[in-house]
Protein backbone atom coordinates (compact mmCIF):
# COMPACT_ATOMS: atom_id res chain seq x y z
CA UNK A 1 0.00 0.00 0.00
CA UNK A 2 1.13 3.72 -1.06
CA UNK A 3 2.31 5.67 1.83
CA UNK A 4 -0.32 8.18 0.35
CA UNK A 5 -2.90 6.09 0.63
CA UNK A 6 -2.31 4.95 4.37
CA UNK A 7 -2.15 8.82 5.19
CA UNK A 8 -5.54 9.45 3.63
CA UNK A 9 -6.63 6.51 5.85
CA UNK A 10 -5.17 8.05 8.81
CA UNK A 11 -6.62 11.38 8.44
CA UNK A 12 -9.92 10.30 7.24
CA UNK A 13 -10.37 7.57 10.34
CA UNK A 14 -8.71 11.20 12.14
CA UNK A 15 -11.85 13.09 11.09
CA UNK A 16 -14.09 10.39 11.80
CA UNK A 17 -13.01 10.30 15.57
CA UNK A 18 -13.00 13.94 15.99
CA UNK A 19 -16.52 14.06 14.37
CA UNK A 20 -17.85 11.42 16.97
CA UNK A 21 -16.09 12.61 19.86
CA UNK A 22 -17.29 16.12 20.07
CA UNK A 23 -20.72 14.77 19.08
CA UNK A 24 -20.85 12.44 22.07
CA UNK A 25 -19.20 14.88 24.39
CA UNK A 26 -22.18 17.15 23.04
CA UNK A 27 -24.80 14.29 23.04
CA UNK A 28 -27.44 16.09 24.19
CA UNK A 29 -27.05 18.87 21.89
CA UNK A 30 -26.30 16.39 19.12
CA UNK A 31 -29.26 14.44 19.51
CA UNK A 32 -32.96 15.01 19.22
CA UNK A 33 -35.79 17.00 17.29
CA UNK A 34 -33.92 20.13 18.56
CA UNK A 35 -30.30 19.75 17.96
CA UNK A 36 -27.25 21.79 17.70
CA UNK A 37 -24.27 19.16 16.24
CA UNK A 38 -21.07 20.88 16.44
CA UNK A 39 -19.38 18.32 14.76
CA UNK A 40 -20.88 19.18 11.58
CA UNK A 41 -18.64 22.33 11.56
CA UNK A 42 -16.29 19.59 10.17
CA UNK A 43 -18.15 19.39 7.10
CA UNK A 44 -16.82 21.94 5.80
CA UNK A 45 -13.43 20.44 5.60
CA UNK A 46 -14.65 19.09 2.62
CA UNK A 47 -13.76 22.29 0.92
CA UNK A 48 -9.81 21.40 1.75
CA UNK A 49 -10.15 18.14 0.23
CA UNK A 50 -12.25 14.93 -0.71
CA UNK A 51 -10.71 13.17 2.46
CA UNK A 52 -12.98 15.05 4.81
CA UNK A 53 -15.92 14.01 2.61
CA UNK A 54 -15.13 10.69 3.75
CA UNK A 55 -14.13 11.34 7.16
CA UNK A 56 -16.99 13.56 7.86
CA UNK A 57 -19.36 11.17 6.70
CA UNK A 58 -17.82 8.39 9.09
CA UNK A 59 -17.89 10.02 11.76
CA UNK A 60 -21.96 10.89 10.98
CA UNK A 61 -22.43 7.20 10.92
CA UNK A 62 -20.62 6.18 14.00
CA UNK A 63 -22.10 8.83 15.82
CA UNK A 64 -25.75 7.86 14.88
CA UNK A 65 -24.71 4.22 15.57
CA UNK A 66 -23.58 5.46 19.01
CA UNK A 67 -26.63 7.00 19.24
CA UNK A 68 -29.11 3.86 18.15
CA UNK A 69 -26.78 2.25 20.95
CA UNK A 70 -27.61 4.73 23.74
CA UNK A 71 -31.42 5.63 22.89
CA UNK A 72 -31.24 9.07 21.96
CA UNK A 73 -31.87 8.87 18.31
CA UNK A 74 -34.04 6.47 16.00
CA UNK A 75 -32.06 3.18 13.68
CA UNK A 76 -32.97 5.88 10.41
CA UNK A 77 -30.89 8.22 11.43
CA UNK A 78 -27.81 6.35 10.73
CA UNK A 79 -29.26 5.82 7.06
CA UNK A 80 -30.89 9.29 6.68
CA UNK A 81 -28.45 11.53 8.97
CA UNK A 82 -25.24 9.64 7.54
CA UNK A 83 -26.64 9.99 3.55
CA UNK A 84 -27.63 13.88 4.18
CA UNK A 85 -23.75 14.46 5.57
CA UNK A 86 -22.24 12.62 2.70
CA UNK A 87 -24.53 14.73 0.30
CA UNK A 88 -23.54 17.77 1.76
CA UNK A 89 -20.14 17.65 1.90
CA UNK A 90 -19.71 16.66 -1.36
CA UNK A 91 -21.96 20.32 -2.08
CA UNK A 92 -19.49 21.90 -0.16
CA UNK A 93 -16.78 20.71 -1.96
CA UNK A 94 -18.00 21.35 -5.47
CA UNK A 95 -18.53 24.89 -3.80
CA UNK A 96 -14.74 25.15 -2.62
CA UNK A 97 -13.73 27.63 -4.67
CA UNK A 98 -16.69 30.02 -4.28
CA UNK A 99 -15.62 32.52 -1.98
CA UNK A 100 -17.27 35.78 -0.53
CA UNK A 101 -15.10 38.36 0.79
CA UNK A 102 -12.05 35.51 0.81
CA UNK A 103 -14.98 33.17 3.30
CA UNK A 104 -15.92 29.49 2.85
CA UNK A 105 -19.77 30.83 2.90
CA UNK A 106 -21.03 29.09 0.09
CA UNK A 107 -20.23 25.91 1.24
CA UNK A 108 -21.58 26.31 4.41
CA UNK A 109 -25.08 26.45 2.47
CA UNK A 110 -24.86 22.97 1.90
CA UNK A 111 -25.51 21.36 5.19
CA UNK A 112 -27.72 23.67 6.47
CA UNK A 113 -29.60 23.25 3.55
CA UNK A 114 -30.07 19.43 2.76
CA UNK A 115 -29.97 18.43 6.57
CA UNK A 116 -32.78 20.96 7.39
CA UNK A 117 -34.32 19.22 4.94
CA UNK A 118 -33.68 15.40 5.07
CA UNK A 119 -33.62 15.43 8.89
CA UNK A 120 -36.75 17.56 8.62
CA UNK A 121 -38.72 14.77 6.99
CA UNK A 122 -36.90 12.33 8.94
CA UNK A 123 -37.87 13.75 12.08
CA UNK A 124 -41.61 14.61 11.06
CA UNK A 125 -42.60 10.88 9.31
CA UNK A 126 -40.82 8.99 12.63
CA UNK A 127 -41.26 11.34 15.67
CA UNK A 128 -44.85 12.80 14.33
CA UNK A 129 -47.94 11.28 14.42
CA UNK A 130 -49.07 12.39 10.92
CA UNK A 131 -47.50 13.76 8.23
CA UNK A 132 -48.92 17.41 8.27
CA UNK A 133 -47.20 20.65 6.46
CA UNK A 134 -46.53 22.70 9.72
CA UNK A 135 -45.33 19.90 11.17
CA UNK A 136 -42.65 19.12 8.48
CA UNK A 137 -41.50 22.80 8.04
CA UNK A 138 -41.29 23.85 11.82
CA UNK A 139 -39.06 20.55 11.97
CA UNK A 140 -36.63 21.23 8.96
CA UNK A 141 -37.41 25.14 10.15
CA UNK A 142 -35.47 23.62 13.42
CA UNK A 143 -32.95 21.49 12.39
CA UNK A 144 -31.86 24.56 9.59
CA UNK A 145 -31.22 26.66 12.66
CA UNK A 146 -29.21 24.12 14.22
CA UNK A 147 -26.89 23.97 11.83
CA UNK A 148 -26.09 27.84 11.09
CA UNK A 149 -23.92 27.60 14.20
CA UNK A 150 -22.24 24.85 13.46
CA UNK A 151 -21.78 25.28 9.77
CA UNK A 152 -22.23 29.39 8.95
CA UNK A 153 -19.77 29.93 12.10
CA UNK A 154 -17.78 27.85 13.20
CA UNK A 155 -16.97 25.56 10.33
CA UNK A 156 -16.24 29.02 8.10
CA UNK A 157 -14.14 29.91 10.75
CA UNK A 158 -12.36 26.97 10.54
CA UNK A 159 -11.50 26.87 7.26
CA UNK A 160 -10.73 30.51 7.10
CA UNK A 161 -8.17 29.91 10.31
CA UNK A 162 -6.92 26.64 8.96
CA UNK A 163 -6.06 28.56 5.06
CA UNK A 164 -4.59 31.97 7.30
CA UNK A 165 -2.16 30.01 8.99
CA UNK A 166 -1.42 27.74 6.11
CA UNK A 167 -2.34 24.35 7.85
CA UNK A 168 -4.69 23.21 5.50
CA UNK A 169 -1.55 22.82 3.55
CA UNK A 170 0.26 20.71 5.66
CA UNK A 171 -3.24 18.97 6.65
CA UNK A 172 -4.96 18.64 2.94
CA UNK A 173 -3.06 19.94 -0.35
CA UNK A 174 -1.00 17.23 -0.27
CA UNK A 175 -4.94 15.21 -0.80
CA UNK A 176 -6.49 17.38 -3.12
Amino acid sequence: MKLANVRKLVVCAMLAALYTAVSLALAPLSFGIVQIRFAEAFTLLATLSTVGIFGVTLGCLLTNLVGVLIGTTLAPDVLFGTLATFIAALLSYQLRHVRVKGLALPSALPPILVNAVVIGIELTWFYSDGVHLSILLVNMLSVGLGQIIPCAVLGVLLIYTLERSRLDERLFKQFA
